[in-house]
């Protein structure tokens, strides 16, 4: 299989690394601090497309296929040093628009893909509750039917671009007795929605550009037109949306390592201790030549959609640890790289609920 970009690939790459590297990291040290969103910087990537990178241009969008879509991520990790923002935006693109190109009605890509492709419009996705954790199959907010429509009562927690939402994609219980499989339906509501409200914004270790939420739905009153993917079928919505969210969400971490990695070799390069560079030690450049396997390895099977997030908390800590104390301090940058990858081995699914999906998939 052969995985060498394209010229168009190659050029967008380009072109995505030196737009994150010139616009999107001025003042994040003050913006990691006060942990705000980047209005501002969000609508900037609208502009040139990276929210609607898949989404055709018929719908205001690039067109792309999902390797190329994994490209573009990837320049966007390794060229914004905002952590939280490319996390916001994967969120938004992976989780909301994705499934919404897939599953919508003609009408509800019309209405909503413009908006969510230009920049105008946020997007999240609500699954995740207070009890349920990363337990679909436990879900508590529930539709009922009410006229022609649905009345969704329920708790949403830990969605990303909750406070800052124009859309959200929310799952509810339609039918208890058929479980997750043909009892869930995913629904389309917007802000201002009557009884949605965002309650909160969560304090966090890391992602702290990308705001965390939690959303109430108190009896909201949505019509035939917002179910997303029909009636009952919230389950392939679902799984379709991490599908794309682990695979090229994960090329995003790739773009951090691969910066990471740069970043490691100019510092042991200079860096001088006992008359050489810390470069020359044996424990530093085995390190750093374990961080070079790791990525090579991993874009390779993020290219095939099948890479585990974890490995960029590897490479961020490895990268701490080659700065030595100066990794531990703020000045460095360092350090909020790998505050901002410890999340990976959580959104999308823990790294446990990763391998019980791994172990199925090799029928254990």
């Amino acid at each position: 299989m052969d995985f060498a970009l394209s010229e168009e690939q190659r050029l967008l790459r380009e072109q995505i690394v030196r737009f994150a590297t010139e616009e999107l990291n001025e003042g994040l040290i003050e913006r990691d601090h006060s942990q705000g969103f980047p209005q501002d910087l969000w609508r900037k990537c609208g502009a040139i497309g990276i929210q609607g990178l898949p989404v055709p241009e018929a719908y205001g969008g690039s067109g792309v296929d999902a390797l190329t879509c994994a490209v573009a991520l990837e320049a966007l990790g390794y060229g914004c040093r905002d952590g939280g923002l490319v996390f916001a935006l994967c969120a938004h693109l992976l989780s909301c628009v994705v499934p919404l190109l897939k599953f919508g009605t003609e009408e509800q890509k019309r209405r909503y893909l413009p908006g969510l492709s230009d920049g105008r419009l946020v997007g999240v996705h609500a699954m995740t509750e207070p009890e349920t954790g990363s337990d679909a199959f436990a879900m508590r907010t529930h539709a009922v039917p009410d006229s022609d429509g649905y009345r969704i009562s329920g708790v949403k927690t830990f969605i990303s671009n909750a406070t800052v939402a124009d859309l959200v994609i929310v799952f509810a219980l339609t039918d208890a007795t058929k479980g997750f499989h043909g009892g869930v339906t995913a629904f389309l509501v917007e802000r201002g929605a009557a009884g949605f409200t965002a309650s909160q914004k969560f304090e966090k270790m890391g992602l702290r550009t990308a705001p965390l939420g939690e959303l109430i739905f108190d009896g909201v009153r949505v019509g035939p037109e917002a179910i997303l993917g029909g009636v009952g079928g919230g389950a392939m919505v679902f799984t379709t949306a991490m599908d794309w969210e682990r695979a090229c969400l994960a090329a995003s971490h790739i773009g951090t390592m691969d910066r990471l990695l740069e970043q490691s070799i100019t510092y042991a390069r200079t860096r001088r201790q006992f008359g050489q560079s810390i470069g020359k030690f044996q424990a530093v450049a085995h390190r750093i030549a374990d961080m070079k396997v790791q990525l090579e390895a991993a874009r390779l099977l993020v290219y095939r959609s099948a890479w585990r997030l974890a490995n960029a908390r590897s490479a961020a800590l490895a990268t701490v640890q080659v700065h030595g104390g100066y990794g531990f301090m703020t000045e460095y940058e360092v350090e909020r790289a790998l505050r901002d990858a410890v999340g990976s081995t959580i959104y999308s699914g823990t790294s446990e609920i990763q391998r019980n999906i791994i172990a199925r998939w090799l029928g254990l």
